[in-house]
């Protein structure tokens, strides 16, 4: 050839580069960090990844690099870690270190009975983290993970595991973190609405120490600029431009089409694959036929392997390693890898197969891999090129193993992913030619599905998996498993809130097995069938089952039955959970289902004595179990299922009630670790502290938990904020209806409203209130009238659903004041603010609802005044601005300001200007514009600066007050007095 191609320069990504590198010294110096690198497939994520990695190394860094795999349906459990600790074991300088955490080495494939135990997640998890800590204390470390949107869930879950808890979290008393930085790059095109990494991307970036980069396509200068310096000799100004014109940014594409450029004759392929192609097709045929082949066993394959699977002789492989190598379309790797340069390079040579040539190669790849030594570790990769070769037999027999090993290194989404694909295959293959043994039936592993379902988080996967199974069960089914597939359906019915099935499938299974002789099967089937019971508002029924239930679990010594049993009954008499008693009884409940090591029941225990504490008004009780149940549902690989997710969902709760609203977001925000993305509402006090704080796009972040299948809790979360969201916008039509959808939604199939009805009518009747008030000003008589009447209706619904002369139980103490507040609601609306009414509301919040106690006090201390009880009004005001300004509760502390201000009760607020600001002056300007919730731009053209400039200030300020997000800025920075809601009014 008469000319060349240079290796790749990297151009246009000096801005990056700096960032990256700023990131690296802090890290460098003890301050972790980590950033997610987004763009989309060949704008140069792996280039800039390689050129930051060698000045790393440069700089005296360890670099450790993991790569995720496209195998199409098939997950490989923990793959870029496990291809890091494999670098790791075979250099000698690490090897102290990974013997000091022998958890890790079940990735490595020794030591995997280890994960059998049900805290073996988690040390796993902590293993990881504690040896990169160690590693990073040997030298600086740089861990790179490429191609995060083909990763497993374990892998995400590990990484939120890392970033969140494991090793960035900075120690108290503000000490150094570790000499560390992580870098992870995605296809930002990739990213579908449903993507799984969409949601741990949108976890990760709120984390302080978490930051994402964004690499754009470049400019049109900057690739000409590429393409020039691709060739050692000159390139003509037609070829530069056409080149400029079809790369759209896009540095492979101007990279292939520059090399393609001497092979056409009728100008540049429009398409990237006839690029990709064109260069492929002037390799050797045995160059073609080794890409070929390495094509099937995906982006990377080692020697060995290609070796045995492309039959060549090796100097005849060798040459034509050499040669794609050369042609840049092959990479050398470390540990005697080959991988495809891009992976749409790799994708192009793929789909060019022949449909027998494709499935030839995949058969060979998996007899190869079956040959190999791991075959447990291999499984899931044996099982994908047996199901594309079309075996499959040996495709049922390597996903069932594939899946046992899932189930024993902790990673339940790859287990249900491959008994699915049991599942699958089970009726194409023979009967003779399926895996034998106890346990291997289409039932029972349906049975097995449905369990790794709930244990991932998907209760809905798991109903129509057991659903699947009872359609399974024959006249030959024995008779205890087909019991037990249904009141294993009816409580994940309960788990959906279909209540009615729910009891008519434990119905059918208590019936099913005669009571005599006493059996485990006929206990498990009572103790499911009381909680239906309970579930449908049948307490006769729940309370005579769970008694004769009881005894049998005492006489045949079914210590966890017993437990479960002892549970449901605490809750149906003498009160309930919420009496010291019924607690007494619930904490023996927990002890005997830890001495029979049934995690699932003590989790059920640990979560009523949790609530019990809560309904009762002894908040800070709870605190202790809710922290108890979560850590024993961490060491035990339950944090997905439903009792720990809600026993999160009440812990930020209680943090939100008592006012210690910090908290509350950090917990939010850096507590996920291997948590499910179905556990969203747990999120919920997040939004209401968000929405408190006058962040109106909490109310969308709400909207979206009713994305999806229905979920109560998501369900109740979103009602909240949403009708709150109304009342804060003046929009009293919405926050009633959003009010009757979310009351319609959450009535269960028999009817029964559920008892947040009374919260859900107090927030409305703010805003209808508001709107009464507002137009008796204006004399509209008529509008007035009509919004009376709603009033009346609201406080009637609360009245019933509260038992205010009803049947219905009476609610504990949060009901009754969230009661007193729509009795109070409804009198303003009706007449006008009542000093007796919102005197006793604000009363009844006391039991520890700090912000909806100020939101009273405020409305008293506007009665109050209107009572021309000026002294004790200005109290009243002063006191609830105080709690107001403390929370960062900013609508309420211009609401309080303003009475202040026009009522004549005082100095509405000290004086900002007499105390010390971190800021200066241009932060402290930012800042106002923070407060008034403009975007950097838009800071930028309001103070003449550019977006990138606005961007540093709003960081500083962040840094300088310790914040995490610029809606919690705002907060501390209204607590600490830097700014007040006169500042920011005139926005």
């Amino acid at each position: 050839m008469s000319h060349s191609v240079a290796a790749a320069p990297l151009i246009g990504r000096d801005e990056e580069l700096a960032r990256l590198a700023g990131v690296l010294e802090r890290a460098r110096a003890g301050t972790a960090g980590a950033v997610l690198i987004a763009g989309d497939a060949g704008v140069g994520k792996t280039r800039v990844l390689d050129e930051v990695a060698v000045r790393a190394a440069g700089a005296g860094m360890t670099v450790l690099t993991g790569h995720c795999v496209d195998l199409g349906d098939v997950g490989l459990p923990y793959l870029p870690f496990t291809e890091i600790l494999g670098v790791l074991a075979d250099d000698e300088r690490f090897a102290a270190a990974l013997a000091a955490h022998p958890a890790v080495d079940r990735l490595l494939g020794a030591g995997s009975d280890a994960a059998r135990d049900a805290g073996g997640r988690l040390r796993l998890f902590e293993g990881i983290a504690g040896l990169l800590a160690d590693l990073s204390d040997i030298a600086p470390l740089l861990l790179v993970l490429e191609d995060l949107h083909w990763a497993d869930q374990s892998s995400r879950d590990l990484l939120r595991f890392l970033l969140s808890r494991g090793i960035l979290q900075r120690p108290a008393g503000g000490a150094p973190t570790h000499r560390l930085a992580v870098f992870a790059s995605y296809r930002a095109d990739d990213l579908h609405r449903r993507h799984p990494l969409r949601p741990l991307l949108a976890e990760l970036v709120r984390l302080p120490a978490v930051e994402r980069l964004e690499l754009r396509p470049m400019g049109d200068a900057e690739v000409a600029r590429l393409v020039r310096a691709l060739r050692t000799g000159p390139v003509p100004d037609g070829t530069v431009r056409r080149i400029v014109e079809r790369a759209e940014g896009n540095a492979f594409y101007a990279e292939e089409l520059l090399a393609a450029s001497d092979m056409e004759a009728g100008g540049v392929p429009s398409g990237l694959a006839d690029v990709l192609l064109i260069r492929f097709e002037q390799l050797s045929d045995t160059a073609q036929q080794v890409l070929r082949t390495a094509a099937v066993a995906g982006r990377r394959v080692e020697y060995d392997l290609l070796r045995d699977a492309v039959r060549l002789p090796e100097d005849e492989l060798e040459s034509a390693l050499r040669e794609a190598v050369e042609r840049q379309l092959l990479v050398p790797g470390r540990g005697d890898t080959y991988s495809f340069r891009h992976a749409l390079a790799r994708e192009a040579v793929y789909a060019d197969l022949l449909p027998g040539e494709r499935s030839r190669q995949h058969g060979a790849f998996a007899r190869l891999l079956a040959g190999r030594g791991h075959p447990a570790e291999s499984a899931a990769e044996r099982a994908h090129h047996y199901r594309e070769s079309h075996d499959l037999a040996e495709a049922l027999a390597a996903s069932l193993e594939a899946a046992d090993h899932a189930h024993r290194v902790g990673a339940p989404a790859e287990e249900l992913r491959q008994l699915e694909t049991v599942l699958d295959l089970w009726s194409s293959v023979d009967p003779a030619a399926r895996p034998a043994g106890e346990g291997i039936d289409s039932v029972t592993l349906t049975l097995r599905a449905s369990a790794a379902a709930a244990h991932a988080g998907d209760a809905h996967r798991a109903v129509s998996l057991t659903r699947s199974a009872l359609a399974g069960i024959g006249q030959d089914t024995d008779s205890e498993l087909a019991a037990r597939v249904r009141y294993t359906l009816a409580g994940n019915l309960m788990g959906v809130d279909s209540l009615t099935a729910a009891f008519a499938y434990s119905s059918e299974a208590l019936a099913m097995i005669p009571a005599e002789p006493p059996s485990r099967t006929w206990v498990w089937a009572a103790a499911t069938h009381v909680l239906t019971a309970r579930q449908i508002g049948d307490d006769e029924t729940a309370l005579r089952v769970a008694r004769q239930a009881l005894r049998v679990a005492e006489e045949l010594q079914l210590v966890d039955a017993r437990a479960d049993l002892l549970i449901s009954l605490a809750t149906l008499e003498k009160g309930g959970r919420r009496t010291r008693e019924g607690r007494e009884r619930l904490a023996q409940a927990r002890e005997l289902a830890r001495q029979a090591g049934h995690a699932p029941v003590e989790m059920r225990a640990l979560f009523h004595l949790a609530i019990g504490s809560f309904e009762s008004g002894d908040l800070e009780e709870s605190l202790p179990w809710l922290a108890e149940g979560l850590d024993r549902a961490r060491s035990a690989g339950l944090l997905s299922s439903p009792y720990p997710l809600e026993m999160r969902y009440l812990q930020l709760l209680v943090l939100y009630t008592l006012g210690r609203w910090d908290e509350c977001v950090k917990a939010a925000e850096s507590d996920a670790d291997v948590l499910p993305h179905a556990g969203g509402f747990t999120m919920g006090p997040a939004l209401y502290v968000a929405l408190a704080r006058g962040d109106l796009g909490a109310a969308e972040r709400a909207r979206a938990l009713l994305d999806g299948p229905f979920d109560w809790m998501a369900a109740m979360v979103a009602g909240i904020a949403l009708i709150d969201a109304a009342a804060f916008e003046g929009d009293p039509e919405a926050a009633v209806e959003r009010m009757r959808t979310a009351v319609a939604a959450l009535t269960d199939d028999s009817g029964c409203r559920p008892d947040l009805t009374v919260r859900l009518a107090a927030l409305a009747l703010a805003a209808v209130a508001d709107k009464a008030t507002a137009l008796r000003l204006t004399g509209d008589e008529t509008g007035v009238r009509r919004w009376t009447d709603t009033a009346t209706e609201l406080v009637e619904l609360a009245r019933s659903v509260a038992g205010a002369g009803g049947d219905a139980r009476p609610q504990g103490p949060e009901g009754q004041a969230w009661l007193a507040r729509a009795e109070a609601e409804r009198t303003r609306a009706v007449t006008g603010p009542d000093t007796e009414a919102w005197g006793k509301a604000m009363a009844a919040f006391g039991y520890g609802d700090v912000y909806e106690q100020a939101r009273c006090q405020f409305r008293y201390a506007e009665a109050l005044l209107a009572a021309d009880r000026r002294e004790e009004a200005a109290a009243q005001a002063r006191a609830a601005r105080e709690t107001a300004a403390r929370l960062g509760a900013v609508p309420l502390l211009t609401r309080l300001d303003t009475l202040i201000r026009r009522g004549r009760l005082g100095d509405p607020a000290p004086d900002a200007g007499d105390r010390p600001s971190p800021l200066t002056a241009r932060e402290r300007e930012v800042l106002r514009l923070l407060a008034l919730g403009r975007s950097n731009r838009q800071i930028g053209e309001e103070l003449f600066i550019t977006g990138k400039t606005a961007s540093v200030h709003v960081s500083n300020i962040l840094a300088k007050l310790g914040a995490a997000s610029r809606t919690e800025a705002v907060a501390i920075a209204y607590r600490q007095g830097l700014i007040t809601p006169e500042a920011t009014a005139s926005g």
